[in-house]
């Protein structure tokens, strides 16, 4: 049996859920199995936001990750991903923006997140946003770490995943589908050449 368990994090407002809504929708049309866990956390702008999604090609028990089970940390903020590496599975990866959001008064150095970060065996991490205001689409930062993700969920091919960008995107126009997928696109380049090192 294959299957992926990701840590989803972030904070309200940054775009984890859609990152959520398209692999669930991407793994539905594929007919893989699907579990999310509900989102924990205050899901307004500003508050911290964690879930779990599980994917399978067998059958899923339960909808929450156990300590030391997930495949991949998912983050939109370099301190979130630090704060679930608990739950990062030996063999696991850490796929995160590199650009923290201050939101509390506490909040570490910048260069001591990023330094933990480094430390860690597999880590992929960029400036999302900086792609993807360079993109002229500050809103699509969430499909740039998508994108990123992407070599690391092997039950989804690259070209699923950019379906289930269309799909989720269309009712917002063409325009807003194409922004989307050069973020995606922009994502996984950077990623690759990460995995090709």
């Amino acid at each position: 049996m294959s299957k992926t368990d990701i840590k989803l994090a972030g904070v309200g407002g940054q775009g984890i859920l859609s990152i959520a809504t398209i692999i669930g929708e991407a793994a539905t049309a594929a007919g893989i199995q699907l579990k999310q866990a509900e989102v924990h956390g205050m899901s307004q702008r500003g508050g911290d936001v964690q879930s779990d999604l599980r994917l399978s090609d067998g059958p899923i028990h339960s909808d929450q990750i156990p300590l030391g089970g997930a495949d991949l940390i998912l983050s939109m903020e370099p301190m979130e991903a630090l704060r679930y590496l608990p739950w990062l599975s030996a063999d696991g990866v850490v796929v995160t923006s590199s650009r923290p959001l201050v939101n509390i008064p506490d909040y570490p150095a910048e260069a001591a997140l990023l330094t933990e970060l480094d430390a860690l065996p597999r880590v992929v991490r960029l400036d999302i946003e900086e792609i993807a205001r360079e993109l002229q689409s500050p809103r699509s930062a969430n499909m740039v770490l998508l994108g990123m993700a992407a070599p690391y969920l092997p039950l989804l091919s690259e070209e699923q995943l950019r379906a289930a960008v269309a799909r989720v995107f269309a009712r917002k126009g063409q325009e807003v589908v194409e922004a989307n997928l050069r973020a995606f696109e922009a994502g996984l380049s950077h990623s690759l050449k990460t995995v090709s090192k």
